[in-house]
């Protein structure tokens, strides 16, 4: 069996949006798990919308998910060129080919008169097919008229069909499909201003490109009929395999809607959002592998990808779900790639300058691992790290667990004895465990009633991180020179104490 060539051919008309990332995905699936080729082709014949900056988002969004593409924009090949506006003439020379082999005809009709027939037949309750007007005018009027009318060139399907009944083909995912020929109107493969409709451009391209397998959205199940007609009119014998892939909504069953933010590649993006995880949910949108297993990499997912375990049921875009995977992807990032991700939200939040040295850079890369298990998106780590860089008594104190220990004499006693053996040299942790120690046997206390004031004490928070890898980062903190100051544990105690109506003695 020949390795497979497939294409992810997006129009550059807004966002990448995740259903298509999926479709991309399964392409790239498909083709790395068979040494086959992946490719990508841009669909830009709609001028008005299709923008050079869309084009370059949704690469960069590709890029971003690691699915970068062995052939097309960007990569070249010999099958080009890969934008369909820069293949105008060869669409225009194969229309012409179909009309001399009498599979197409020109179309005289003008938009308001394909109304009224589109309105009459919905008056009527029938399917809206064009009545085929001026599929009986003589060829050589035809080419005279031509010559001084504008026109469209429409597909003849009646011909295409050869007389059978119906289009039927087998899909990868659907099984057998069946189209009666009686509901396929002769359809435009080139309009009046000669740019190709949808369903001729991508069988042009992809035979010239040799693709051998369409793995698209659902849909486009219904297009595959007119396209397989136009394969069979330019003389194609061995047809691609077809996939086409369920669709994706959100949990409460509507379709991902692509003026919701959340719905694009590039939000996730924004958001600070582990390629790996995206990829990892996006690849069990309608495919599972045989062990049931959700949290994978990239690696896992290509040894296991088959198209023959894809569903043909929507396909749910749970967030929850994805967070889920996110926290763990995460968590498994090392330092500098986290310090990478988290300087944009940290510059963001004022706190962070990216001209910082190489030390600050490997204290950010600390401080994103502290909390990487509990992130699903970097841009969460401003909410979790603010008790670092915006620490004031007040805003300590609103929070009722830290009032609470600062009133009570227990908790208090635990933290002026603390307070006490401040001063000196930086709190790594093993002198934190020997301070906690020492506190321990003078005041008689311990598990809880010990660690939690001593929490309360050192960070200003009631909950957080294990101490044993917070107080160092906050001691190494305090002693950089980032555009937001952290207060050292010394500094937030004495405050705290102070605060409250009683300084610590060192």
């Amino acid at each position: 069996m020949s390795a497979p060539r497939v294409r992810f051919a997006p129009s550059p008309t807004g966002d990448l949006h995740v259903g298509n990332a999926r479709t991309a995905l399964f392409n790239w699936l498909h083709a790395r798990g068979r040494g086959g080729t992946f490719i990508l082709r841009i669909e830009d014949t709609d001028a008005a919308r299709s923008l050079p900056e869309h084009e370059t988002g949704l690469m960069e969004d590709l890029r971003w998910l690691g699915l970068g593409w062995d052939e097309g924009v960007d990569e070249g090949g010999d099958a080009g060129p890969y934008r369909q506006s820069e293949r105008l003439e060869l669409y225009r020379g194969k229309a012409e080919e179909l009309i001399e082999r009498g599979f197409a005809y020109p179309c005289f009709c003008s938009l308001e008169r394909l109304e009224e027939e589109r309105a009459a037949q919905r008056e009527a309750g029938l399917v809206s097919l064009y009545s085929g007007r001026c599929r009986a005018i003589p060829g050589h009027e035809a080419a005279r008229r031509r010559a001084g009318e504008p026109a469209a060139i429409r597909f003849n399907v009646a011909a295409g069909a050869g007389g059978a009944a119906a289009v039927n083909f087998e899909d990868r995912v659907h099984g057998a499909v069946r189209f009666p020929v009686t509901q396929i109107g002769d359809f435009v493969v080139l309009r009046r201003d000669a740019r190709p409709s949808y369903n001729f451009a991508v069988v042009v391209d992809d035979l010239q490109m040799r693709v051998t397998h369409v793995i698209r959205g659902d849909d486009h199940l219904s297009n595959t009929p007119r396209q397989i007609l136009v394969y069979r009119a330019l003389g194609v014998a061995s047809l691609p395999e077809f996939a086409h892939l369920p669709l994706i909504v959100g949990p409460g069953g509507s379709p991902l809607s692509k003026r919701e933010g959340a719905a694009t590649v590039a939000w996730f993006r924004r958001q600070g959002y582990p390629p790996e995880a995206l990829l990892n949910h996006l690849a069990l949108l309608g495919w599972s592998p045989a062990d049931g297993q959700e949290f994978l990499t990239r690696e896992e997912i290509v040894a296991r990808f088959d198209l023959a375990r894809v569903s043909r049921a929507p396909a749910i875009f749970d967030v929850q779900k994805l967070d889920a995977l996110a926290a763990r992807h995460m968590a498994r990032l090392p330092g500098p790639r986290l310090a990478a991700m988290a300087a944009g939200p940290l510059e963001e939040a004022g706190w962070w300058d990216h001209a910082a040295g190489p030390e600050a850079w490997e204290w950010a890369g600390r401080l994103a691992l502290l909390f990487a298990e509990r992130l699903s998106r970097m841009a969460d780590l401003v909410k979790e790290a603010a008790f670092l860089f915006e620490f004031s008594p007040q805003r300590s104190l609103a929070d009722i667990q830290v009032r609470k220990a600062l009133s009570d004499p227990g908790s208090r006693r635990v933290i002026e004895a603390l307070a006490r053996r401040l001063a000196g040299e930086p709190l790594n942790a093993p002198r934190f465990q020997a301070l906690a120690e020492d506190v321990r046997r003078e005041c008689g206390v311990k598990g809880r009633d010990l660690y939690h004031p001593i929490r309360i004490a050192l960070t200003g928070t009631a909950s957080g991180p294990e101490l044993v890898r917070l107080l160092p980062l906050i001691e190494d903190g305090s002693r950089l020179k980032l555009r937001g100051r952290v207060a050292s544990c010394a500094e937030r105690a004495r405050a705290l104490l102070a605060a409250t109506g009683s300084e610590g003695r060192s």
